[in-house]
Order: C-alpha cells, then sequence, then structure tokens
C-alpha cells in the first residue's frame, strides 16, 4: 500500500481549522454593546452594574492600561432558533496565546449575581439549551484591560503610575450564536485523535487504524454542511475511541488547576480578581462535569473571595461541600521556600492549614507548591510538623545543566525527616489535556517498571483561567484509550494515596532541591528582601514582649493584630514578590507595606515594653536575640555589662588605619579595603595572602532570557575591582573606618567598625545605586581551607561544597544563605553574617604566597539592576550591615547571625525583667515564645537544636504551669511525641540534630 498518512493528516488539519471548528457556532446575530470606564481604581460590583452606559461598537479601542470597563450587553435570541442550544459569544480582544495574561472580565446577570469569567480560552456564556426563542438577554462585564506584559522588555506599563491611558485592547466579537454541541464533539474526537496520532510511531498498527478512521470520517463530512453530516462523521470514530488502553498503559491523575500568581505581571489588586473569575468559572464547570474535580490552591486567594466576593464564595463552599472544589497545599500561599525564615516557614503552614480547618474542615496533607523556585533543605521537617507528609512541585524540571533523576521519590531534610514527593513528569502545571504532553509525561517518567502513576494539574495557569470545558472532554475520552495513557480526574490526596501505595520504597533524595534556574530570585528587589526579613524578626520581638507582659502584667495580648500581621508578611513571601520578580507596582505597594507592618509592630514592642520596664530611670536593655548578650539574658531585659576595654584607632603601615580591641586586629590599606583581620588570641589571619577583603565587586548582570529572575555564570567572566576612594577618613565616633566610592552613576559610603569586647569587624554599607544590568558583590576572601561550607536555613544549616568536581556541584555558583554563612579548618573557621541578604557565592584559590593549599572567598550578592519586569530595579539608596566574625565556630556562627539581626533595644524603666523561658545549652535556639492562637493564655514555645549535633537541655520558666504538652505546629498534641522530662519548672529535653519543637505550657491561675 502506498503510504499516504501525511497526505491524510495534512488534511485533517486544513478540515479541522477552516471547515469544522468555524461549524460550532453556525448562526450569530450581534449583540448591542455599551460601555462605562471606571475613573480610577475597580469600584463595587453594584456601581459599576448602576453606572450608565455609553454605545460603543465593535471594532472600537478600549481599555487603558490596568482600568476596569463595565460593559453591558443586550439583545434578543431570534424566534427561529427555538429548541437550539445559543450562547453569547465575547471576545474583549482576546490573544488565544495568552490566556492569564491580557485583558479579562467576570460576566454578571443584573441583579449582581456571577456567571463566569471570561478569558481568551473562555469567551462564551451559556444563554440557553434549548431555547425558546425570543429570551431579552441582558448581561454586564466586568472588564480588566491590564496590559500584556509577557515581552519579557523594558516597559512603563508594570505600574498604573508610569502605563499612561492609550487604550488596549480592540473590542472583536459581541454575538449571540447557536451552538451546535455534535459539532462541538466532532472537534473533540478528531483533536484526541489526531494529537494521539502524532505521538504515536510512524510504523505502528495503531496510528494507522486512527488514520483511517479519521479518513473515513472526513470521508463522510460534508464540507459545506458541516452541522448536517458532523453526526455520521463521528459514527465512523467510535471504534477506535472505545480501543481499550493497554494493561500497563502509564496513569495519569487529572487535577483541575489553576495557577494564579498572587501577583507577579499584575498587582495584588488585580489577583483579588483573577481568583474570582476563575472560582466563578470552576464552580460552573463543576455544575456541568459531573467527573471533574478542581484544586485550588493558597488559603490567602480563598480568603479573598470569602472577602470581596461573597456570591462567588457561597458557589465555592457548596462545590467544596461535595468535595468537588479542593483546598489544596495547606499554606497561606505559594511562598519561596529558600528566603522565608524557620518561623515564617512555619506560620505559612499555620495559618493555611488553619484557614481551611475553619472553613471546610479539611486537613492538608499534601504541600501544593508547582512553581517555587527550589527548595531548602529544612523544609521536610516542617512539612511533618504541620501534620502533611506529601509534596508536589514541578518546577526542578525547569533546572538547566542536570535533569533531576527521580519522579516520585522521597526528600530528606537536614534533621532526617522523609516526606514523599512528586515532580509531575507532564512539566507544566498548565496541562491542557493535549496528546503531546500526555506522552510526554509518560515516556519521561523516571520510575517506569516500578511506578505507573503521575499527576497532570490540568488548566490555564499563571494568571488564572483553570480548566476549560474542552479540557474535560479530552479527558473523558482518555479515560480507557488504546495508545494513551489513562487519564482520571482525582484529588491530590487520592492520587498521593495510590502513589504511595504502588511505590512504598521509592529512592531519597538528601539536601536541598536546588533549582538550577532562577537564581537571581535571591538578590533582585533589595528593599522588598530586607523589609521580609525586618518584619520576620519584628514579628519574633512583638510576640516574645507581649506575651512577656501578658504573663507578668496582664499587658492585652494582640492576638488580631499579630494575626493579622502574619498573614500581610506571609502574603509578601509569595513566590513572585519576595523573590523580586514581580511588575514595578507590586514591589512599590510592598515597601510602603512593609513600612506599615513596622510601624504597627515597633508600636506592639514598645507598648508592652513599657507594660514590663514601668516606670524609672534605670537604663534597660531589652534583649530580643535567643543568646545572653553583655549579661542580659535571652528573652529578657537589665543593665548592659560594660565591655572591659574599648577600641582604638591608628594610622596602619599601609596608608591606612588599624583598629584594634584587644581581641581583633583590623588593618586597611589606604583605599579603605581590608588588608588584615588578625585573631589576636589565635594569632591567626583571616584573610588570604595578597588579597583584600571588603571589596566591592560590579559585574556586567544581562541573563540571556529572565532579567529579574536570572544570573547566568557568564556574569563572572568580566569583574571590576571598586578599589578607588574619594575618602578614607575616622568615623564620627573616632574609632571606626569611613570611605567614600563613586563607580558609574552610583556612590557608596562604608563604616567599618570593632564593637568593644566583641571578635567581629562590622561592615556598614550605604549605596546610592544607579546602575543598568549590573550585579554588586562585596567579597572577602579567606585564609581557610574548606571543601565546604555552611549556610544557614530553616531550623539549621545546609552544607554546601566549595568545589565544583561534578556538574552539580558547579550549578550551584550563587546560593541562598539566611543569616549565616561559616566555613572552616579543623578548630577555626569564620563566619560572615548579614541583616538582609540572601544570595552568596563561595569560590576557591590557590594561595598566592608561593605556599600550597588554597583559600576561600565569599561574596555577597548585594543589588542587580535588571530591567524586567521592573525597569527601575533598585533604583536609590540601600543599606545594609555585615560582620566578619574570624575564630568562630558553627555556634558563634549562629549567635552572631541573631545578635546582627535584632539589635538591643534601649529604654528607661524601674525594674530587671526575667525571661518567660531561658535554656541552659546555646545550641537549643527559641524561635518563637508566644501565646496559643486559640486564646487560651497557654504559652507556646518553639526551639531547635542548632548545631548540627544531638543535645541535652534543660528550659525553665519564669512561671508556674499546670500542664506540659508536645504539639505540631498547628499547636495541637502530638499522641506519639517523646514526653519531655520535667521537674517542677523545668523541662529537660532530649533533641537530634536539627530537630525542632514545640511546647504547650498551662499556666496556673495567677501564675
Amino acid at each position: 500500500m502506498h503510504d499516504d498518512r501525511t497526505l491524510v493528516e495534512d488534511r485533517l488539519r486544513r478540515v479541522l481549522d477552516e471547515r469544522v471548528r468555524p461549524a460550532v457556532y453556525p448562526e450569530s446575530v450581534p449583540l448591542q454593546v455599551a460601555v462605562w470606564h471606571a475613573p480610577g481604581e475597580p469600584v463595587p460590583v453594584v456601581e459599576g452594574l448602576a453606572a450608565e452606559p455609553e454605545p460603543i461598537e465593535v471594532g472600537a479601542r478600549w481599555g487603558a492600561p490596568w482600568g476596569t470597563s463595565w460593559f453591558r450587553v443586550t439583545g434578543t435570541v431570534p424566534k427561529e432558533w427555538a429548541g437550539r442550544t445559543v450562547e453569547a459569544l465575547l471576545d474583549l480582544g482576546f490573544d488565544e496565546r495568552l490566556p492569564g495574561f491580557q485583558c479579562e472580565g467576570l460576566v454578571y446577570r443584573p441583579d449582581g449575581t456571577p456567571v463566569k469569567g471570561l478569558n481568551p480560552r473562555n469567551q462564551w456564556v451559556r444563554v440557553g439549551a434549548p431555547v425558546t426563542g425570543g429570551e431579552e438577554v441582558r448581561l454586564h462585564i466586568e472588564a480588566a484591560s491590564n496590559p500584556v506584559l509577557v515581552g519579557f522588555g523594558p516597559t512603563l506599563l508594570g505600574d498604573r503610575e508610569t502605563a499612561g491611558g492609550e487604550p488596549q485592547y480592540t473590542l472583536t466579537r459581541m454575538d449571540l450564536a447557536v451552538f451546535d454541541e455534535t459539532v462541538w464533539q466532532l472537534v473533540i474526537d478528531l483533536e484526541v485523535l489526531g494529537e494521539l496520532m502524532a505521538e504515536l510511531p510512524a510504523d505502528s498498527a495503531r496510528r494507522y487504524d486512527i488514520l483511517r478512521a479519521v479518513e473515513r470520517a472526513l470521508d463522510a463530512l460534508d464540507l459545506q454542511d458541516v452541522n448536517g453530516t458532523a453526526a455520521g462523521a463521528r459514527e465512523r470514530l467510535t471504534g477506535v475511541l472505545a480501543s481499550p488502553a493497554a494493561p500497563s498503559a502509564h496513569r495519569i491523575s487529572a487535577v483541575g488547576h489553576a495557577h494564579i500568581d498572587s501577583a507577579w505581571l499584575w498587582p495584588l489588586r488585580e489577583t483579588v480578581r483573577k481568583v474570582a473569575r476563575t472560582a466563578s468559572n470552576m464552580t460552573a464547570l463543576i455544575e456541568d462535569e459531573p467527573e471533574f474535580v478542581f484544586a485550588m490552591s493558597q488559603a490567602q486567594q480563598w480568603a479573598w473571595i470569602k472577602e470581596h466576593r461573597p456570591e462567588v464564595w457561597a458557589r465555592v463552599r457548596e462545590a467544596a461541600a461535595r468535595g468537588r472544589f479542593v483546598p489544596a497545599g495547606g499554606m497561606w500561599v505559594e511562598s519561596d521556600t529558600n528566603m522565608p525564615g524557620s518561623e515564617a516557614m512555619v506560620r505559612q503552614f499555620v495559618h493555611g492549614k488553619r484557614f481551611f480547618l475553619d472553613e471546610f474542615g479539611v486537613e492538608n496533607e499534601e504541600v501544593w507548591l508547582p512553581d517555587t523556585f527550589g527548595f531548602a533543605a529544612g523544609l521536610p521537617q516542617i512539612i511533618r510538623a504541620a501534620g502533611a507528609k506529601w509534596l508536589l512541585t514541578q518546577k526542578i524540571s525547569w533546572s538547566r545543566t542536570n535533569a533531576f533523576p527521580h519522579h516520585t521519590f522521597r526528600w530528606e531534610g537536614i534533621d532526617g525527616t522523609r516526606i514523599f514527593t512528586h515532580f509531575p513528569p507532564v512539566d507544566t502545571y498548565n496541562c491542557s489535556m493535549r496528546g503531546a504532553e500526555l506522552a510526554h509525561a509518560a515516556r519521561n517518567f523516571r520510575e517506569k517498571g516500578r511506578a505507573r502513576h503521575s499527576l497532570a494539574p490540568t488548566g490555564w495557569g499563571d494568571g488564572g483561567g483553570g480548566t476549560t470545558r474542552e479540557m474535560v472532554a479530552k479527558a473523558a475520552r482518555l479515560r480507557d484509550l488504546e495508545g494513551s495513557p489513562t487519564v482520571v480526574w482525582e484529588t491530590p490526596r487520592a492520587f498521593f494515596e495510590k502513589a504511595e501505595a504502588e511505590y512504598p520504597e521509592p529512592p531519597v533524595w538528601v539536601g536541598e532541591l536546588y533549582l538550577e534556574l532562577h537564581r537571581a530570585t535571591l538578590t533582585s528587589q533589595a528593599q522588598t528582601k530586607q523589609g521580609n526579613r525586618r518584619s520576620e524578626h519584628l514579628l519574633r520581638e512583638a510576640e516574645l514582649w507581649a506575651a512577656t507582659a501578658a504573663v507578668r502584667t496582664g499587658f492585652p495580648y494582640p492576638y488580631e493584630d499579630l494575626d493579622r500581621l502574619w498573614k500581610t508578611v506571609l502574603l509578601h513571601q509569595f513566590h513572585d514578590i519576595l523573590p523580586g520578580s514581580s511588575i514595578a507596582w507590586v514591589h512599590r505597594e510592598a515597601r510602603a507595606t512593609y513600612r506599615r507592618v513596622a510601624g504597627e509592630l515597633n508600636g506592639i514592642i514598645e507598648a508592652a515594653q513599657r507594660a514590663l520596664a514601668g516606670e524609672g530611670d534605670r537604663e534597660l536593655v531589652f534583649n530580643s536575640a535567643p543568646h545572653e548578650r553583655a549579661g542580659v539574658p535571652a528573652g529578657g531585659a537589665g543593665a548592659p555589662r560594660t565591655p572591659v576595654a574599648g577600641t582604638t584607632l591608628s594610622p596602619g603601615a599601609a596608608g591606612g588605619y588599624v583598629l584594634d580591641n584587644g581581641l581583633l586586629r583590623v588593618e586597611t590599606d589606604a583605599r579603605g579595603l581590608v588588608v588584615s583581620a588578625r585573631d589576636l588570641a589565635a594569632d591567626r589571619e583571616t584573610v588570604a595572602p595578597g588579597e583584600v577583603a571588603n571589596l566591592l565587586q560590579l559585574h556586567q548582570d544581562l541573563p540571556n532570557m529572565w532579567d529579574a529572575w536570572d544570573v547566568d555564570e557568564f556574569y563572572r567572566n568580566t569583574v571590576t575591582d571598586l578599589t578607588d576612594a574619594e575618602s578614607v577618613t575616622p568615623g564620627e565616633d573616632g574609632a571606626s573606618v569611613r570611605i567614600v566610592r563613586s563607580f558609574g552613576s552610583s556612590r557608596v559610603t562604608q563604616v567599618l567598625s570593632l564593637p568593644p569586647g566583641e571578635r567581629r569587624l562590622v561592615v556598614d554599607t550605604e549605596v546610592d545605586w544607579h546602575e543598568t544590568e549590573k550585579i554588586l558583590k562585596l567579597a572577602f576572601p579567606l585564609d581557610v581551607h574548606a571543601e565546604r561550607y555552611a549556610s544557614e536555613t530553616q531550623f539549621g544549616h545546609v552544607f554546601r561544597p566549595t568545589h565544583t568536581n561534578t556538574s552539580w556541584e558547579a550549578a550551584k555558583f550563587e546560593a541562598c544563605n539566611h543569616r549565616f554563612v561559616h566555613l572552616a579548618e579543623p578548630g577555626w573557621g569564620v563566619a560572615i553574617v548579614n541583616d538582609s541578604t540572601y544570595g552568596h557565592d563561595v569560590t576557591r584559590t590557590v594561595r598566592t604566597d608561593g605556599d600550597r593549599g588554597t583559600t576561600t572567598t565569599v561574596r555577597a550578592s548585594l543589588l542587580r539592576a535588571p530591567r524586567f519586569p521592573d525597569p527601575e530595579t533598585d533604583q536609590g539608596v540601600h543599606r545594609f550591615r555585615h560582620a566578619l566574625v574570624p575564630s568562630a565556630d558553627i555556634g558563634d556562627a549562629v549567635r552572631e547571625g541573631w545578635r546582627i539581626n535584632l539589635p538591643e533595644r534601649r529604654t528607661t524603666g524601674a525594674r530587671d525583667i526575667a525571661p518567660l523561658v531561658t535554656v541552659d545549652r546555646d545550641a537549643v535556639v527559641i524561635t518563637a515564645v508566644k501565646l496559643a492562637d486559640d486564646g487560651s493564655g497557654d504559652v507556646v514555645v518553639r526551639f531547635h537544636e542548632a548545631h548540627g549535633a544531638r543535645a541535652r537541655a534543660t528550659l525553665e520558666t519564669g512561671f508556674a504551669f499546670t500542664a506540659l504538652t508536645v504539639t505540631d505546629l498547628l499547636e495541637r498534641p502530638l499522641a506519639d511525641a517523646p514526653r519531655p522530662d520535667r521537674e517542677g519548672e523545668r523541662i529537660t529535653v532530649r533533641l537530634r540534630p536539627f530537630e525542632l519543637m514545640t511546647l504547650r505550657l498551662r499556666r496556673r491561675v495567677g501564675g
């Protein structure tokens, strides 16, 4: 037989495009359209419905950037359409390639009832099925003219303040149309078979069975009467559509999904509307499709619906009660997991899980993070402690250098906790049920021969939209179809239960899940990152002092304020806000929000401290850090101990200055660069031979694609050392060195100081930054031979190699730390601590003094200047604080990291304040002291082992308590937890390396 395969396949494509799809709507009449443009921000629905619109014609331009236009469409169903299905086709000017990234709408009835959302892949609204003819149609559309920003080039459209008023869209179609479901079903038949056929081997019998069936169907179709012959064409396809899948076929659990970034190329206020539009669509689809299941994560987004769209909320609650609209993930938002601190990561789960428990009685055991930019090694323990046990993500498939070896595995964190983890092999969180996607999932699945289940998040996402009726119809045909993976709609829980039962002993991956992409998100938008770090520590202080004051003085604990403020900070940890990859509008608002948060938290802290200190003139220092400081206990207040010796400043031999406090002797040259930092007790030099520390370095930084997201390794090929100084002078206090430098269009001022009685060089850096497409680093070449180094992460630290033996190690050329980086030889080490930076790199260099061996350079990433999506990223003044800590073991690194982030607070008062809780081991760090969230007045204490070794520690409370309970993160009793020993108010605990524990203490009445 002659091979006519390509001839038939090409015929199928053309007939579908030019004849069959257009016949889905064979008849139409225009609707009358009028529009009212809201003058500013979005208005309440009742106001938009009541506004008086003006006529507008199809073909007219509409929609200033970020504007809202209310369209009113009216018409009458023709009498001759009686008995047929009729839909309104409402095309606001859509580009079908960009669902979620352009204009969108939410359709209302005249009484304000939401009907469904409009987006490029969902332009229809059902009017009647069937109609009687003569019905009056009146619909209102709340249309958002969000500008298209996916071109990845510099644009001023990313902020309403700079976007201008030029209309963005052309009104394209506003019609009533007859919907021919038979033709629509034929389209789905042909799409499913054509897509499947394209994925089968060219010489397979199944491919030719489909080819001949398609050929017969096309022969049965009269191209001048598609609507009249579509049923006959469908009959020719029943045989190939009924052929069952092989027993060995890969099995896909489809989960209805609409990945909605809580902010990205749109502001937070627009996400509120995106969520309402998507939820309206999904509840409507659930009514029409009995097998469809939709899952939505991010408790914040559910809360937005509840607060802003009560009519949509009612429909969501009803669908959720039937198990069809499923709360997923158990987090407040799909946050970044690299940068949030220990307690913040805890609260993501506390607030997320509690919302779903309170509203729906749902206990989430899965964590749903498809799009987060890598996963910190401390996360498995947090997930377990929150009562969850499964993790789903897709993002690691984006890694550019190394292919991750598993799709289903157990992930082991720094403390040894393991969680069952799945990476969907479909390699997208926007699956649309195309044959190519499903075939890729089956081919790509790395557990073949041991497992055969995977999950496919199905629906348009990023900017929302969700699953379409076409996707559901395709899934129905793929439930059991020869040559294809099988597809069934399931909840995330149902998938994980099946997958874990099928594969109870999967391989284990130990340590962080590092994304080999988007490394610059650790640095972009420095003020957003500083706002997050400082808010986290202010929240710690507010809880600590408010709890202490509540127990000691009856101070009213601000439950509601703290709950609201935590949720605000957690929202801004979303994986496109904290990473700095959102538009200018988002970060402008974030900076203002962090200022408000700081103001409120400082007010709570000051009020609690006033209540504790009482009226008096004694100088008091409040120590919020988890370690004693200058004689003031952790979590207490008192008079600080005065250092025995101060710091001297004298001229140096290199034309610079010498700082000496008896513990550390630091010498600068005439350029203000540190040429020596000598640990006097150990008689050990810290700075690498022939090198200089406190060296600012500037690189070109133009990644190949994702400007705000990426720093590509070639940035290292060129570097400018910023060594020239305008001035190097004594600081204002006479015991520090002040350096001023200019470079490009920018200016930097640094102050180097040695605090009396402390072995650390503090580097305060102020940068007035006006560069473009550059990255600024702060380098510390250290005379330490180290094959690995430690970076702080949640509830501990993770080790990374300093060498690049393999491609996996080489790919980690930019990584995340929290408060410290530590590297050491046996018996002596160095820590670099910071108050607000995350990105860094560590490299090894051969010694330059002729000696054998290597030195190690640590560089903190300070600032970047990408142009997309915010063309003014990081422009302006920034302040950073770092400290070089010689002779530091890991405990010193932990302590100094807390110290630099929690400066002492000085006030006057009548009395010292004893801590609520003390611990007798520095290795055990208390991360939270608070009152229980349920308002019971119980004291909750959370702590962990921070050095990476086993610890036996005694906690002592400064109040009487009647009951002691080990709890999960939601402050619920853990039935299987070992019970600590108790003697009076003393509690003895035994902790594994990096183990976290939460205790709940019921106070004695009057105690």
